[in-house]
């Protein structure tokens, strides 16, 4: 771990994801686009019930939980939620109760959308799914939850949406120490790091990480909420409080968080045009599968920046890779061509 991110060592850290995820050039897909040479960071490889972001930042949740004596874990999010599909898996390998509460928060889907992708896995991992309407207020409803358990005599540890929090991103802290060095060890100079920016912990840990080891990387996130001035917001909170924890110098640099507008669409988790395009293409120049809902806004995100000449060819742009793909499944009738 470099010096200004050693402290990351001293939390408990309990081991969950494969690492570290491979770095992948992307040379058909970079051809085609005729800009500067990108590179896929594999986080959809972290393994633990089909992978994805959310994993790292489990490592760090559920050793705190295990440290307070936990025995069950209650997180929430949206029925297609990636992040309570690997909470559900990190649960089941740690023998805890899982409970989730999942609200309908995006106005789309048939009928197969409570049923298949995500949801479905959450239940094979022996979760127990509390379904609520989109505007339920899920902080109360997992407090409300938390009660009752505690009156039945178990002891469950609250994860937010998308497991960030503080102790969440210091996962996304060591992964920028982790791709830092698979990029020395590779030759390569990253310009900027590209990824989908929601709940805010991953972008909020890299922006931090990156800071504190290679001020020159520029991390972009690209807003899948519709709300880029929340997620932004969001962001440099996050960032901030990792800042402190790590005992880093002087404050954040609130400048180092970048949210891009103009890829979410009408509402988080609805398609897009732009979205179905760029899973479509990926997958078949690159043999690559990116998801609806992060990934996919992600990369034409990432497609848009670069035809607009925000990147030139002597560039080295880094793509994180979330994972999601449980996801596609249940979107099927919007990425068919």
């Amino acid at each position: 771990m470099p010096a200004p991110l050693a402290a990351i060592e001293a939390f408990p850290r309990q081991s969950l994801a494969h690492l570290p995820t491979p770095l992948e050039p992307l040379p058909r897909l970079g051809a085609a686009l005729g800009g500067p040479r990108l590179l896929v960071k594999r986080d959809d490889c972290t393994g633990l019930g089909l992978g994805g972001n959310k994993t790292r930042k489990l490592e760090f949740l559920l050793a705190e939980a295990l440290a307070r004596g936990a025995d069950t874990v209650i997180s929430t999010g949206g029925v297609q939620s990636n992040h309570v599909r690997q909470t559900a898996a990190a649960a089941a390998k740690l023998g805890l109760a899982c409970e989730l509460v999942l609200t309908r928060v995006v106005p789309w889907g048939g009928p197969d959308y409570e049923l298949i992708g995500n949801i479905q896995l959450d239940r094979m991992f022996g979760a127990k799914v509390h379904l609520h309407d989109g505007d339920t207020d899920r902080v109360a409803a997992m407090e409300s939850l938390a009660e009752a358990l505690r009156r039945d005599g178990r002891t469950p540890y609250l994860i937010p949406t998308g497991g960030s929090n503080a102790t969440g991103a210091l996962g996304y802290a060591a992964a920028a120490a982790e791709l830092a060095a698979q990029a020395a060890q590779q030759g390569e100079k990253i310009t900027a790091l590209v990824l989908a920016s929601s709940s805010g912990g991953t972008q909020a840990g890299l922006a931090a990480g990156f800071a504190a080891i290679d001020p020159a990387v520029q991390v972009v996130g690209i807003d899948v909420d519709a709300h880029p001035e929340d997620v932004a917001g969001d962001v440099r909170r996050l960032a901030g409080e990792v800042w402190e924890r790590l005992a880093l110098p002087g404050a954040f640099p609130k400048d180092k968080v970048v949210v891009l507008p103009g890829y979410a669409g009408e509402a988080y988790g609805l398609p897009t045009a732009a979205m179905a395009e760029a899973v479509r293409r990926v997958a078949g120049l690159e043999g690559l599968l990116l998801d609806p809902v992060y990934s996919g806004k992600a990369m034409a995100g990432l497609i848009g920046l670069i035809e607009a000449g925000r990147f030139s060819a002597d560039d080295t742009v880094v793509f994180l890779h979330t994972g999601g793909m449980p996801a596609l499944f249940p979107y099927r009738e919007a990425l068919e061509d």
